[in-house]
């Protein structure tokens, strides 16, 4: 089987299409039946769409082929996508007020509360992170595709969990203060540098699925393994480099904004005293 074949899995296409429809029903009739409608900068829908195609193009085609018969390295892109990059694409993407009403459920409201904290949703990052990475759990992943579904649906899962603590669009749990993101952010970096560490820097394949397949583009088990390490290790790293420097401009930016308004709150008090 050719690995640049563009094999599209239903399974996907149908998930994609409810998630879809579900935040055009909600930005559309819902919106405007609220009024809400004048509230939804364009960018939104483009950063959720964004973050939906990327699933698409991670789990279909090319690089799925890649990373399930093929490379461990293009495996290691495969979870950077479903885990660092599409679920802040679709937190920034969803507006606060298409999920504030959700949080009035019974159960939900309070699960959120406590999964939200930025410490549980770091552990629980870190624990499907290092996890899925072990030898006997990967390859249980590997052989079992039902399992390995579960595998991805885990780190999209934890990967909105890690970025809601900067990304939340709801008053009800609201972010952390700027600096306090920065510091988060750089935290929740480790683990990924740990675990892709022990990756590159081992001398023997961890993963006997990758050991007997037919590598592309000339690489050895061995090598592929360390390049997928790397991969998680330098780029991964990368994007937590760029969220903090996004966050260290916002609260710059949020700044000349915060004195205005404390300006004219004692200006206010001024006048209302005089």
């Amino acid at each position: 089987m050719a690995w640049n074949r563009w094999d599209v899995h239903a399974e996907v296409v149908l998930g994609l299409a409810l998630l879809a429809s579900a935040y055009l029903v909600g930005v559309g009739p819902l919106a405007r039946r609220h009024g809400w409608a004048e509230r939804l900068p364009r960018v939104r829908p483009l950063a959720f769409f964004g973050g939906l195609g990327l699933v698409f193009l991670a789990l279909n085609g090319p690089l799925h082929e890649l990373s399930d018969r093929y490379l461990f390295s293009a495996h290691m892109v495969q979870h950077l996508l479903l885990a660092l990059v599409v679920p802040p694409l679709l937190l920034a993407g969803t507006p606060g007020w298409l999920l504030s009403p959700l949080l009035a459920w019974r159960g939900v409201g309070s699960a959120g509360r406590v999964l939200g904290r930025p410490l549980c949703a770091f552990a629980a990052y870190t624990v499907v992170l290092a996890a899925w990475h072990l030898p006997v759990l990967y390859e249980w992943a590997m052989r079992d595709h039902g399992v390995h579904v579960v595998q991805h649906l885990l780190f999209m899962a934890t990967g909105l969990l890690l970025w809601w603590p900067v990304l939340s669009p709801v008053p009800e749990l609201p972010p952390l203060p700027y600096p306090a993101r920065m510091l988060y952010l750089f935290l929740a970096g480790v683990p990924m540098v740990l675990v892709a560490a022990l990756i590159t820097l081992s001398d023997e394949v961890l993963y006997p699925s990758y050991g007997d397949a037919p590598l592309a583009w000339g690489l050895t088990p061995l090598a592929d393994q360390r390049a997928g390490g790397v991969i998680m290790w330098v780029p991964g790293t990368l994007v937590f480099l760029v969220a903090i420097t996004i966050v260290f401009f916002c609260w710059v930016g949020a700044e000349p904004e915060r004195e205005e308004g404390f300006a004219r709150r004692s200006g206010g008090s001024r006048h209302g005293t005089a």
